[in-house]
């Protein structure tokens, strides 16, 4: 199957694609997660990365309880069609659930994973949880 000219291939991987989001100032890699056609299609509709979240089974609207949105700045598709790369402006200081500011926060090392990044925000006060 050839690549899509009008997309993203949806059709691969039960409808879920990598979904890439990077810095889009600094080109850092903040995070990966997933989206499908209707996260993709609310991404392009509204500027706001919006991901498919596998662990809830819905839609994530990437912000939603930290106030840490991406407005969406760029949108590119891969050769295969089935690779998302979103050039973001990252709201708040972190992508990361865990504080930090992209998810890649740790190197591998020959000692084992080495920790290289900085907390920047307590997720223990920002996720209360009832």
């Amino acid at each position: 199957m050839s690549p899509s000219s009008d997309g993203p291939d949806f059709s691969r991987g039960d409808g879920l694609i990598p979904a890439i989001a990077q810095d889009a100032t600094s080109g850092d890699v903040l995070m990966m997660a997933y989206m499908n056609a209707e996260s993709y299609a609310e991404t392009l509709a509204t500027g706001r990365a919006v991901y498919f979240s596998r662990s809830r089974g819905k839609l994530w609207r990437k912000g939603e309880e930290s106030g840490h949105v991406q407005i969406v700045e760029g949108v590119f598709v891969d050769c295969d069609a089935d690779t998302i790369l979103l050039k973001v402006k990252q709201v708040g200081d972190a992508a990361c659930h865990t504080g930090y500011r992209s998810c890649f926060y740790r190197q591998v090392t020959a000692d084992g994973l080495k920790e290289v990044g900085h907390r920047v925000f307590d997720p223990a006060t920002v996720y209360k949880k009832p």
